[in-house]
């Protein structure tokens, strides 16, 4: 499923993340920039050590990517040149800031992209995995965010894919995109 918002087509694909042909891939990590389940162990071990090494760097010199901020690195082995590495709230229920920290890693993912002359990128659902954020809600807030930023002028991405792994994740995003 696909939607043209702007100058910018959101595209929902079922599949492996770490196979998406596009210039840049996101990761959903840990603040502290080490390796974890999920998405970021499947991105590590597709990209290789290049990108260990980047993420040690990076924490060496800054500590790691607090919540809702971003960073990048190489794309070591993957298709896609580069990683950007956000890493997503955990859920405490809804109340503690949770929408407004998912909604700053989606905008700081695409302000890295544009610095980066990045104009495909490929997400995965942030914090819906061992971080708990409910899939429902995220896919809305993943959304809106980015309708907001592209209808706004801000310079996004040509393409914007959405990679999620299992049929549940994905009927929630199309659902989400359909009523965007």
């Amino acid at each position: 499923m696909q939607k043209q918002l702007a100058h910018t087509t959101i595209e929902l694909i079922q599949g492996d993340i770490t196979k998406a042909a596009v210039d840049a891939i996101v990761n959903a990590a840990n603040k502290e920039l080490v390796g974890g389940g999920g998405v970021d162990g499947a991105i590590r071990r597709a990209g290789g050590e290049a990108i260990v090494q980047e993420c040690n760097e990076i924490r060496k010199r800054q500590g790691g990517c607090p919540t809702g901020t971003a960073v990048i690195t190489t794309g070591g082995n993957l298709p896609a040149k580069s990683v950007i590495h956000t890493a997503g709230p955990v859920w405490q229920g809804g109340d503690a800031g949770e929408s407004d920290l998912l909604a700053s890693c989606y905008k700081e993912c695409l302000r890295l992209a544009s610095e980066n002359e990045v104009n495909s990128v490929a997400f995965p659902s942030i914090s819906t995995g061992v971080y708990g954020y409910p899939t429902e809600k995220a896919a809305n807030v993943a959304l809106q965010t980015i309708r907001d930023l592209a209808e706004s002028g801000t310079k996004v991405p040509e393409s914007i894919q959405f990679v999620l792994f299992d049929d549940a994740t994905y009927n929630c995003y199309v659902e989400a995109l359909s009523e965007l």
